[in-house]
């Protein structure tokens, strides 16, 4: 049997392997030291599909994403919603007394004050939560701890001294599973699905209220709509969509008609069966 081949940014044990994990066990990975890189190896090789953070519950969208996805054009075949447990990683033997520094990323920093507060920990900023345990493995300093996930301290045989000390514990990020091939589900009716796609408005008078008008007169609903600047000018801007429902759908093709209508560009990244997750909410 074929393994799949998941390329994501980050060292082994990042919060993107640990996606990687829960969707495509057993799978032959290849962690990137950039997002650059990871859409680089899909888009190269079309055997890779890659797992890309693009929001986060408490930290909104992961920057420089939406940029790429416009240079690459992948295209989205599902998503996944991973909860965040951070977790407080230290050399064997070491005592919470021998902790002065904590080490990682600086949204994990962020996100767990309360125990950095408390114990008086100087921080440590780092590229990632994964390559902070790794740093931290390498080491024979015991006053130095990560914060990181229970996968990074299995693979750099790290002790776990306090779990789960987020701050939040509704900490979710979403991840998308892309690839270079284009392919979509087939359309049911009693299914729910999200329709991904990119555009840019002309540069005139109403422009985006009146790409936006369609959805309205058609009963579409979006879940994401959000803006990023087009390189080299302020003139004109890109905007990433997500809306409830399947292309096929009559009301979302009329709708993705009259938005086509009203841009300069527009591109749809991808139409994928929501997950689960969105019914909890």
């Amino acid at each position: 049997m074929t393994k799949d081949k998941i390329a994501f940014q980050g060292e082994e044990g990042a919060y993107s392997h640990l996606a990687c994990e829960q969707i495509f066990p057993g799978s032959s990975i290849k962690p990137c030291p950039t997002f650059e890189e990871t859409f680089k190896t899909a888009y190269e090789d079309d055997a890779f599909k890659v797992i890309i953070p693009i929001e986060n519950s408490l930290a909104g969208r992961v920057a420089d994403i939406h940029y790429l996805l416009t240079k690459y054009k992948l295209q989205i075949y599902s998503e996944h919603f991973q909860k965040v447990e951070h977790n407080l990683l230290v050399k064997k033997g070491t005592k919470l007394n021998d902790i002065k520094y904590v080490r990682s990323h600086a949204q994990a920093i962020d996100q767990c004050q309360k125990i950095i507060i408390k114990h008086k920990f100087k921080t440590i900023i780092s590229a990632d939560t994964a390559g902070s345990a790794k740093e931290l493995s390498k080491s024979n300093d015991k006053s130095i701890a990560a914060i990181a996930s229970k996968l990074s301290a299995k693979i750099y045989d790290l002790d776990i001294l306090e779990k789960n000390i987020e701050d939040d514990s509704g900490n979710v990020t979403r991840f998308l599973i892309m690839g270079k091939n284009v392919k979509q589900p087939e359309y049911e009716k009693n299914k729910k699905y999200i329709t991904s796609c990119i555009f840019r408005v002309k540069s005139i008078y109403a422009a985006l209220y009146k790409c936006l008008g369609g959805f309205a007169t058609n009963q579409v609903n979006l879940t994401k709509l959000e803006s990023f600047s087009v390189k080299n000018t302020f003139d004109q801007t890109n905007f990433y969509l997500d809306l409830e429902g399947h292309i096929e759908d009559t009301r979302v093709q009329k709708a993705l008609e009259e938005l086509g209508f009203h841009t300069q560009s527009l591109n749809i990244l991808g139409v994928y069966e929501a997950s689960s997750f969105r019914q909890k909410k």
